[in-house]
């Protein structure tokens, strides 16, 4: 059930306190489904979502508490592994066959380096543009624009700048937990390291039609979304961007 348009949803969000699993499935990955669902609900059964854990190294505890919390969202739930080799034979096919692609959080950086050495960024291409719903949170949020900060180098945050550019300029996260994001961010973005920055607290997220930003979206009550731009007459300006609350749990 593809998209109406080609569609990312990139978070700081996805997950909700679960009173027995180590987490369930929020309003962002509800979402998510809903966007898949534009042109009719499917006909073999309930949504299909892939999870993308190359972030975490395919960490198999994190699949497994992926599926617990599907299976009680009412969803089904596979992986892509790449870890230590692909765990399909064609990897276009197999995505192909879900609904919304969900990008899991870690390294951005060998994230990157290791979709790049099995063709991923070709394949996430086409198939966003036939309308697989593309979303993530973390680094499955950073990785779809050109760049963002990132600690896959070690402690120090630092800019990475070879994302995979679906998303014109860069991406923040994490903003209001994670208090260097926002400083090096702006000096990145005034220095002109980076483009401009669309930036997420967390339980946000942005929901992009094509290239376009369409609208911010929050779990939360009070949580902002920020765009930070390089000033004509140096430095940057920063304002806050109008944030839906979403409400439909899974």
């Amino acid at each position: 059930m593809p998209a109406s348009a080609p569609t990312i949803l990139a978070t700081s969000a996805g997950y909700r306190p679960h009173p027995r699993l180590r987490f369930g499935f929020g309003p962002m990955i509800a979402l998510a489904v809903d966007l898949a669902a534009e042109r009719g609900p499917r006909r073999d059964g309930p949504p299909r979502i892939c999870n993308i854990g190359t972030a975490s190294g395919d960490d198999k505890g994190f699949q497994r508490d992926m599926e617990e919390a599907a299976r009680e969202a009412g969803c089904v739930l596979h992986h892509l592994s790449l870890f230590s080799q692909p765990n399909v034979e064609d990897v276009e096919a197999y995505l192909r066959g879900f609904d919304v692609l969900w990008v899991n959080g870690g390294s951005v950086v060998n994230l990157l380096a290791v979709w790049r050495a099995h063709g991923l960024p070709e394949i996430l291409e086409r198939l966003w543009q036939e309308g697989v719903v593309l979303a993530g949170i973390s680094a499955g949020s950073i990785c779809w624009f050109e760049g963002g900060v990132t600690d896959s180098f070690g402690p120090e945050l630092a800019p990475v700048t070879n994302g995979l550019g679906l998303l014109p300029g860069a991406n923040g996260v994490h903003m209001d937990s994670e208090g260097r994001r926002r400083p090096l961010l702006r000096e990145l973005v005034a220095e002109g390291t980076l483009g401009p920055a669309l930036c997420t607290d967390d339980g946000t997220g942005l929901l992009f039609r094509g290239t376009e930003l369409v609208e911010a979206v929050s779990e939360v009550d009070g949580a902002r979304v920020t765009r930070i731009e390089r000033a004509a007459g140096g430095g940057v300006t920063e304002v806050d961007l109008p944030v839906r609350r979403l409400g439909r749990e899974l």
